[in-house]
């Protein structure tokens, strides 16, 4: 595409944020990317052009980041907690300035709608604004003691250095969720974003500094590490880092916590999704539709919350599924930045080719395709990218629809009786994300969000499965992982609990009564 057809110029959205020299390597700040290492190209799939090349940090530039960091927190966990919110809350006053440009280049370089790459900011810029507050609630409790003159209670102290590794669906949002909530616990990061997406973590880099450089906070407090899996290995196996906060898939998920359980670490996973709707006969159509057709769209289907199966009653399957085909039938799929669009491009072509594998095995399992899918070339599609949202009808049980697809295909499965039945259907799957019911019928949606119903870290009534407001915990159980990031009580996650007592009497009562005399 051409600067008029992306409606950017790419290079001033670079010059804007701050970005350059990129090919010749460069060693700035709390972030290394070392000429010694293989260069990673950036590519929009948007267009297919490449728009830099960043050089990848080397094993000793690893060593060096994780050395700076180890100094840093010593100077940052002795700040005062609302001081750092306070650094937080500048930090999102600059991100309000850089939306704009930041929002652009997310779309850009990851291919989501312009729209929800501007929204991806702002979710930054929202859980900044949560943790400002936050910083002043970082409670323990105070207990009773059963020894006379004793006095009880908790505290929390922060880990040390908390590893990113974050994937290229949300290349900026959930660093931030997992950094101001980390900072303000007085934690120091590191960060290794997808290799897919490094210049969106160079910026927000950039971005970061400038607000800690006018803050003499430490260099290190806030670390990029640019490379392949290989640097993942290292901070996974590293015993310097006590926690390690990893986005992706089950795969790498499992790898993840394995290693890092053998030394005895933490882990905060959140993974993969294969998220569910049900539509009881009670459900607003007018509710529906936009909710399940935007979960199953939006994105082009690479959210971890994205809708996949959509799970009917028997007697309303039929006008439901005329009326999803007819809607599939309006999307506008095309370049991101236009506003007009509803769909963009898939990341690459691996995403491409694992969707057309995908509707192939449905057919294959004894599935029927009622929207077609293929790919789409041409004008505007020179990437090889861009890809049609499909609709096939199918069984709960084909290995393909217990598998999570990260491309926009929609599985309608059908039920019959009761909502329980449509609950077991939505629970058989390995993945426990995110989870959602469409109807009016006050017992149904209670059941839903009983200890009987969803068995997802995310259960909605008449919303869809994708998007997640900051102030709530955002994660899921079985291979989702288990991990909570953003809202609620989260915070807990990035810090260490430590039981108090103290004893203000003149003697030293032992437990149980026990007497040891001298």
């Amino acid at each position: 595409m051409s600067e008029t057809q992306t409606g950017i110029n790419i290079q001033e959205i670079l010059d804007q944020l701050g970005i350059e020299n990129l090919n010749r390597g460069a060693s700035t700040g709390s972030y290394w990317f070392s000429t010694r290492g293989t260069k990673i190209d950036s590519i929009s799939p948007v267009d297919g052009k490449l728009i830099a090349s960043v050089s990848s940090c080397s094993e000793s530039d690893y060593e060096a980041v994780v050395m700076k960091a180890q100094e840093a927190y010593k100077v940052w966990r002795q700040i005062p907690a609302p001081k750092r919110g306070d650094i937080v809350r500048q930090l999102a006053d600059k991100l309000r300035d850089y939306k704009e440009p930041l929002g652009k280049l997310v779309s850009y370089e990851m291919g989501k709608s312009l729209q929800e790459g501007l929204g991806e900011v702002q979710e930054m810029i929202d859980i900044c604004d949560f943790a400002v507050g936050l910083s002043r609630q970082l409670y323990g409790l105070t207990m009773h003691s059963e020894r006379p003159n004793h006095r009880m209670y908790e505290q929390y102290h922060p880990l040390g250095i908390v590893g990113i590794i974050s994937a290229f669906n949300f290349p900026v949002a959930v660093w931030n969720w997992n950094t101001a909530l980390a900072w303000i616990c007085g934690d120091v990061c590191i960060w290794k974003p997808s290799e897919k997406t490094p210049l969106t973590a160079i910026a927000c880099q950039k971005i970061t500094e400038e607000v800690f450089t006018d803050n003499d906070v430490p260099e290190g407090v806030s670390c990029l590490v640019i490379g392949d899996a290989e640097i993942g290995k290292l901070m996974t196996s590293d015993i310097r880092i006590p926690l390690i906060s990893a986005t992706g898939s089950t795969r790498m998920g499992k790898s993840v916590g394995e290693v890092v359980g053998g030394r005895l670490g933490r882990s905060l996973l959140e993974l993969g999704g294969n998220n569910a709707i049900i539509i009881t006969p009670t459900a607003d159509l007018k509710v529906v539709v936009p909710g399940a057709v935007f979960g199953a769209v939006g994105t082009a289907g690479q959210r971890c919350t994205s809708t996949r199966r959509l799970i009917i009653h028997e007697d309303i399957y039929d006008s439901v599924r005329d009326v999803l085909v007819k809607a599939y039938g309006q999307l506008r799929i095309g370049n991101p930045l236009d506003e007009n669009n509803h769909v963009g491009p898939l990341i690459d072509t691996e995403a491409v080719q694992a969707y057309e594998e995908a509707l192939k095995q449905v057919v294959a399992e004894g599935g029927k395709i009622i929207v077609e899918g293929g790919i789409l070339t041409g004008e505007g599609y020179e990437s090889g990218c861009y890809v049609k949202p499909a609709i096939a009808e199918a069984d709960n049980k084909f290995k393909i629809v217990q598998h999570e697809t990260f491309a926009p295909i929609l599985y309608l499965l059908k039920y019959k009786g009761g909502v329980e039945n449509a609950i077991a259907i939505q629970n058989g799957v390995p993945q426990g994300l995110s989870s959602s019911i469409m109807t009016n019928n006050l017992k149904e949606a209670e059941y839903f969000l009983s200890n009987n119903g969803s068995d997802c870290g995310i259960a909605n009534v008449n919303i869809g499965t994708s998007g997640a407001e900051i102030g709530g915990a955002f994660g899921g159980e079985k291979e989702t992982g288990g991990g909570r990031e953003s809202g609620s009580d989260a915070w807990k996650v990035y810090m260490r609990r430590q039981t108090n007592t103290i004893n203000y009497s003149d003697t030293l009562p032992l437990a149980q009564g026990i007497k040891f005399e001298l």
